[in-house]
């Protein structure tokens, strides 16, 4: 074990103690094998299959008393109640969204509270524990240099480096029981800071993925890794490195994020479209979630209601092609129906597309 290894578990296991002890308080409890298991064939939930149907929801660790929020605050019991049993959500769980606005100090409080109540519901949930552009957090875009080593070290205004932020975070919430996967990077992408790309971009994201997700699995052996891919021809992602990323040990589920094509199933091209992932994937033997669709609905495009219809048309067509769920971008507890946003409110039509097609089987 390296010396940096070592710091960051250290570290870890001393701050896994501030802030109250948040969903590990009732790790004794808890079942030995997680809920979700990802199979060459998808994903499933309690040892049966399961293809989930949910939403992606940003804003669930926002605490306006103690961290600086990401979006409104919402009412997570009204949230994860209104949820079909074993829904999968998946929320932003950065660094600052566990630190204290006033002190500076770490405080799990936002996050913890996204935990109990998606426990309380029976709720699946995918903490994302970094993003591309720094949005929520330090505002920061992660060049190539980031990927290439700069994630070991502390940037402005943290508290912790990434490492050390996995390995604080992985052993907090392991042993939640609506823990249903790690993502390590929210639409990852090593640019230079020109914002081009280098021949070496799909090395580099792989190094990466190799070592930040050997990292989680040195903490947590049982839950499932993924990476948020967007699959677009993003650099270090375009084309087969799409699969040299994916192939990865440290990785065992893949993502596609679908934008920009309504209501079709399989948006993209022959070299970076959705059919191209979903045979990716099938060589590779790991399932692919469509994390992020993404269509606009409101004031000066279509109606919530023909978004819905839409929506529908486009995952069951994924389903019927091989992918392993879908979630819809983004649930907002103030959707604007003024202006044309990807906003998902609480009483969105889209929600009973979704209900009807969650679950088990």
């Amino acid at each position: 074990m390296t010396g940096r290894r070592t710091t960051a578990l250290l570290l870890a296991a001393a701050v896994f103690g501030l802030a109250g002890c948040g969903a590990a308080e009732s790790a004794k409890t808890l079942p030995p094998v997680p809920r979700v298991q990802a199979t060459a064939s998808g994903l499933t939930l309690d040892g049966r299959p399961w293809w989930p149907a949910g939403l992606n929801a940003y804003q669930l660790a926002t605490d306006w008393s103690v961290n600086r929020g990401c979006g409104a605050e919402v009412d997570l019991d009204s949230f994860f109640g209104s949820l079909p049993v074993g829904s999968l959500t998946r929320f932003n769980a950065f660094q600052w969204l566990a630190i204290d606005k006033t002190t500076g100090a770490l405080d799990f409080t936002g996050i913890d509270n996204v935990f109990r109540a998606a426990e309380a519901h029976r709720q699946l949930v995918i903490p994302v524990l970094a993003a591309q552009d720094g949005s929520c957090g330090d505002e920061i875009f992660k060049s190539s240099e980031w990927y290439d080593g700069g994630w070991r070290t502390v940037g402005p205004g943290s508290v912790l480096s990434y490492e050390d932020w996995v390995a604080t975070a992985v052993p907090r919430w392991q042993d939640s029981p609506s823990l249903a996967m790690w993502e390590l990077m929210g639409e990852p992408e090593p640019l230079t800071p020109f914002r081009s790309c280098t021949d070496t971009a799909g090395e580099t994201l792989r190094t990466f993925v190799d070592d930040a997700g050997g990292l989680v699995r040195s903490l947590d052996d049982r839950h499932p890794i993924t990476l948020g891919m967007i699959g677009g021809g993003q650099c270090g992602t375009a084309g087969p490195d799409y699969e040299f990323v994916g192939a990865s040990p440290a990785l065992d589920v893949l993502q596609y994020h679908d934008y920009g094509a309504d209501g079709v199933p399989l948006p993209g091209d022959r070299y970076n479209g959705l059919a191209l992932h979903i045979e990716q994937a099938e060589r590779l033997r790991k399932p692919i979630l469509v994390a992020e669709i993404g269509q606009y609905s409101g004031a000066g495009c279509v109606p919530v209601e023909e978004r819905a219809r839409e929506v529908a048309v486009k995952i069951d067509g994924q389903r019927a092609a091989g992918t392993a769920g879908a979630l819809l971008w983004a649930f907002v507890p103030d959707p604007r129906p003024g202006e044309c946003t990807y906003d998902i409110g609480p009483a969105d039509p889209v929600r009973g597309v979704l209900r009807e097609r969650n679950g088990t089987r």
